[in-house]
Parts: C-alpha cells; sequence; structure tokens
C-alpha cells in the first residue's frame, strides 16, 4: 500500500519506524512544527519527525494538516491509505473524505477514547488493555474497528513501559492491517456503546498529590505520569518535590505528614501511607529518597 503518516509523539515514533520496515513504507510523514519542550525550553522537533529524517523519509511540519498547502502535500503523494497515530491534530473534511484512513489508538476501544488513554488506563488500576486498529471518522474515537489486540497491566508499570509495549503492538497491527487492506480482505465491525468512557487530557492541576486520597490511588497517578507530564507534592512554603517513583506501603504515618522511616521517606494518606522511592527537588536531579534525606529535611506540607 502506498502510504502517508500524520503522528507526533514517541509511540507514533515507534509505529513509524515497524511501518517504514514493511512493505507499506510511507511516501510522506506529517508532523506539527518544531516546538520549545522540557526544563530548557528548547525548540526541538517531534519524536516522529527526528523518526522521519533518520528513516529518509520525506517530511513535512505543519501547523494544521487540514491546511491547502498542507493538503496538497498530501495529494502529490497519491496515497492508498492515510493512516494517523498519536498525532494531536483534529482531522477535518475534505482530507477526511479524501482518502482511506486508519487510526492506531492505544485501548480497547470504546474503552478510554480520547486524549490520554494510556495514562487514563493505569490511573484506573485497569489490568489490561490493548491496540485498536480503526476506521478514522468526524467522532472522537468513535469509528469502526478491524483489528484489536489485548495485553495485560503489570502490577507497577509506569506510562514509559507500557506504551513502549503498547507502540510495539501498535506497529505490528498497523502493517498487518495494511496486509489485509492490500489484499482487499480488511473488514471493519462497528463500536458498540457499551462500556464507553473518555480519557481526557491530562490538567495541570491532576499533577499534584493529594495527601487526603489513598496512597493506592497516588501510587498509580505516579506511575501513570512518569516520565513525561511528572508530578509533585507542594509544601507548605510552595516549593514542589517532585515524585518520580512511589509504592503504597503499610506503615502508620499521619495523613498529610512527610516523615523520614530508617532512610525512607513516606507520606501520610487518606488511606494508608505512600513510600516515596525517587525524587526531584526544586532545581535539582532526581535521586534516591535515602539520598535525598542526607541533605534534606522531610519538607512540611
Amino acid at each position: 500500500m502506498r502510504t502517508v503518516y500524520l503522528g507526533t509523539s514517541e509511540f507514533a515514533a515507534t509505529v513509524l519506524r515497524r511501518l517504514a520496515a514493511s512493505p507499506h513504507r510511507p511516501a510522506l510523514v506529517v508532523t506539527p512544527p518544531d516546538r520549545r519542550q522540557g526544563r530548557g525550553r528548547k525548540v526541538s522537533p517531534p519524536p516522529a519527525a527526528v523518526a522521519a529524517g533518520e528513516l529518509g523519509l520525506e517530511l513535512v511540519q505543519a501547523e494544521n494538516v487540514n491546511e491547502e498547502g498542507s493538503l496538497e502535500r498530501i495529494r502529490a503523494a497519491r496515497p492508498e491509505a492515510v493512516l494517523v497515530c498519536a498525532f494531536g491534530q483534529l482531522i477535518r473534511e475534505p482530507l477526511l473524505s479524501d482518502f482511506p484512513m486508519l487510526n492506531v489508538h492505544p485501548s480497547l476501544l470504546p474503552r478510554w477514547r480520547g486524549a490520554a488513554p494510556i495514562e487514563r488506563a493505569i490511573m484506573a488500576g485497569d489490568e489490561t488493555t490493548g491496540v485498536c486498529v480503526m476506521r478514522l471518522t468526524a467522532g472522537l474515537d468513535s469509528g469502526p474497528i478491524a483489528l484489536c489486540e489485548k495485553t495485560s497491566i503489570e502490577p507497577e508499570e509506569d506510562f514509559a513501559s507500557l506504551s513502549a509495549r503498547l507502540a510495539a503492538l501498535g506497529g505490528d497491527l498497523l502493517v498487518r492491517a495494511l496486509d489485509l487492506q492490500a489484499e482487499g480482505a480488511l473488514e471493519f465491525a462497528e463500536q458498540g456503546e457499551d462500556g464507553v468512557t473518555y480519557a481526557e487530557k491530562i490538567d495541570a492541576a491532576e499533577r499534584r498529590l493529594d495527601p487526603g486520597r489513598p496512597a493506592g490511588e497516588l501510587a498509580a497517578k505516579v506511575r501513570a505520569l512518569t516520565p513525561h507530564v511528572g508530578v509533585y507534592l507542594e509544601a507548605a512554603d510552595g516549593q514542589r518535590l517532585g515524585v518520580r517513583e512511589a509504592r503504597e506501603v503499610e506503615l502508620d504515618v499521619p495523613q498529610g505528614k512527610l516523615e523520614a522511616r530508617d532512610g525512607a521517606l513516606v507520606l501520610g494518606c487518606g488511606e494508608g501511607a505512600l513510600q516515596l522511592d525517587l525524587v526531584q527537588p526544586p532545581g535539582g536531579k532526581a535521586m534516591p529518597a535515602d539520598a535525598y534525606l542526607r541533605g534534606h529535611q522531610p519538607p512540611r506540607l
């Protein structure tokens, strides 16, 4: 199949590398422009743009893929299919109807339609998730599904680990879908409306760990938002202590208090306690809790 690929994130870059190694190597890759990223606010290209450069693929960086200039570049590539994965831009008419469009989505649809399906699955304590290849439609991840594959979420798995596994699975699934489409054998089934949930974009306020919540819930949030978003505890003086690794423990600590216990840093929660294993002080680098405690007192919350 002659394809055009629309993607942005590291997840999309992994899927692109698998696609480029297949007979369906894209004639064109479309990503957003370079953005300021990270603590230093350095201008950097999207991961999918980096992958396209490494693979020697033609690249267009478009602020809006629906604008005429972008549409002309896509039409000039004469795709038999346009492929979308973690792109981050709303695709409208006429592009939506001009070509067959397949979308790679990392959840077991109709559960977790929307922007942050991997994070929401971890935060909700889901035991399984997966990847679906679906036809892109105007609705939010509501199009008919062609292929879907399930995988387990390990008890202590974080975003980095789960996202990498799902991206590898998504690349294989997309190539399989294109193989079937090339043979005229790709079939779709409409999604049911039972079990629909929405994976809303992670809000900035969600990064704060609330000691009033159960420790298990906070541990899941740390795993879900590490390392790409990051979570923190806010001290009484307004300083933020980043939390990179944490786990629920059976210790008796007053709710809302952060204590040093035998070289460990433990937070009393609404239910249970949260042990902070890897923390990041303001302006510093991430470090184990015992190293942090050698130079700091636990902050008052």
